[in-house]
């Protein structure tokens, strides 16, 4: 008798385990990676996005770049804060990364550009990133991409990602000829995907409105490529999960001195994007203002 009761017992305690609610298994969070792509002075307003994924506290998984993007991918993963970034972009001049030598594969050299980025990056190599990062450049004899990642100097790869063919004389790197990653590919998301990225965020900043004619050869070989670039821009939009687009049409490519504006840009289309990105995450995405208290 007492064996029976405790059986009955026992399977009553069972029947009470499988009538209580169990709680369902909880999604791993979003690992976001941010894809920002080129665009010369337009690439400030790169600054003015990440702005706002500081303010609502966005956690970034990795970021890559190319060409001016690669830039800005490299500081905010060095440690640079969105407000130095912007700073250092506002101040920047052509000549401050640049400098006229003519040759026979281009107009303009790169090696003051390492100054500049030894001032603006926390750290200058790959591994010591506080978040992964990835630049992406263009082999000018085959066309295919070049990625570089996880470790290394960062210098070589970004200069040789903002080599413009045409302006800026091409980098040699382990037997290849180097040029901006923008040749091979736009935006680099499918960098940003193959860095572990769940989901990934690409920055476009389109070219200057078609209204705005061409005034030199530089402006003619800009326009060509960036039509080039409208013809092709499928792989990296596939790639995406979302598209942030400073309105930066109205900017002309050595728009440094609207370093203000772009930053507005920037800001207005991150802003416009955070429905989306909140329904990733599954939280309120809350400025510091407004976060509940610990």
């Amino acid at each position: 008798m007492k064996a029976t009761r405790r059986f009955f017992s026992a399977l009553r305690t069972f029947s009470e385990v499988l009538r209580k609610p169990r709680p369902l298994p909880q999604a791993p969070p979003p690992r976001i990676g941010l894809a920002l792509g080129g665009g010369f002075a337009r690439g400030i307003a790169h600054a003015g996005v990440l702005q706002v994924f500081e303010r609502y506290r966005i956690p970034i998984h990795c970021i890559a770049g190319v060409s001016a993007g690669s830039i800005v991918a490299a500081a905010y993963a060095s440690g640079a804060t969105p407000e130095e970034i912007a700073k250092a972009g506002c101040a920047m001049r052509f000549g401050d990364v640049a400098r006229w030598s003519v040759g026979r594969m281009g107009f303009v050299v790169s090696e003051r550009m390492k100054r500049f980025l030894e001032h603006l990056l926390k750290h200058h190599r790959f591994e010591d990133m506080r978040i992964p990062l990835g630049v992406l450049a263009t082999d000018l004899c085959n066309g295919e991409s070049v990625s570089f990642r996880d470790s290394g100097d960062v210098f070589l790869p970004i200069r040789a990602s903002c080599s413009y063919p045409g302006l800026f004389q091409p980098l040699r790197y382990e037997g290849r000829l180097l040029v901006d990653g923008a040749m091979s590919m736009e935006i680099p998301a499918l960098l940003a995907r193959q860095m572990g990225a769940t989901h990934v965020i690409s920055v476009h900043l389109p070219a200057q409105g078609a209204a705005v004619p061409p005034s030199n050869m530089f402006q003619v070989v800009n326009r060509c490529f960036q039509i080039m670039q409208t013809h092709c821009e499928q792989g990296w939009r596939d790639a995406s999960d979302l598209v942030i687009v400073p309105d930066v049409t109205t900017m002309a490519w050595d728009a440094f001195g609207s370093g203000p504006q772009l930053i507005q840009t920037g800001e207005a289309a991150a802003l416009a994007a955070l429905p989306t990105i909140q329904s990733w995450m599954g939280v309120p995405l809350l400025p510091p203002a407004e976060a509940p208290a610990a």
